[in-house]
């Protein structure tokens, strides 16, 4: 959130109030919390994939008396095929809910970026470029 002065000749001067900078920084904290949230998201997504793939390959296993090391922490156990399958779908429920959860806080963040947005658009105008920089 950044204002800029070089946005073309029908730029005026407009006051920036310490409310107005509060408003700014708030802005600028909720985007970087927000990107922060979307990257966890898209990792637990990616270890969610694993233990799906995971899953899946344990079924194809024919040998239902094979034990299969699942790791614990920096440990491996060996269970059978059952239990690590129920394993599995604990520890996928589990990402679930935290995916869940991660996807609820960037929507309120969201809504308190639009708020905020109306606010200082509305005082600013094209004074003010609050748009995430796709790079």
């Amino acid at each position: 959130a950044i204002l800029a002065g070089t946005r073309g000749p029908a730029v005026e001067d407009v006051n920036v109030t310490f409310e107005d900078q509060q408003k700014i920084n708030k802005f600028a904290r909720n985007t970087n919390r927000m990107t922060e949230l979307k990257e966890e998201i898209e990792a637990k997504k990616k270890s969610l994939q694993n233990l799906e793939d995971a899953s899946d390959d344990l079924m194809m296993c024919e040998d239902d008396d094979l034990l299969i090391p699942y790791q614990i922490g920096d440990v491996f156990i060996s269970h059978s095929q059952e239990e690590t399958q129920e394993m599995l779908e604990a520890a996928k429920e589990s990402l679930k809910e935290e995916i869940k959860s991660l996807q609820s806080r960037v929507s309120s963040i969201q809504e308190v970026l639009g708020d905020l947005k109306v606010q200082l658009y509305a005082k600013f105008g094209n004074n003010i470029n609050l748009e995430a920089d796709e790079s």
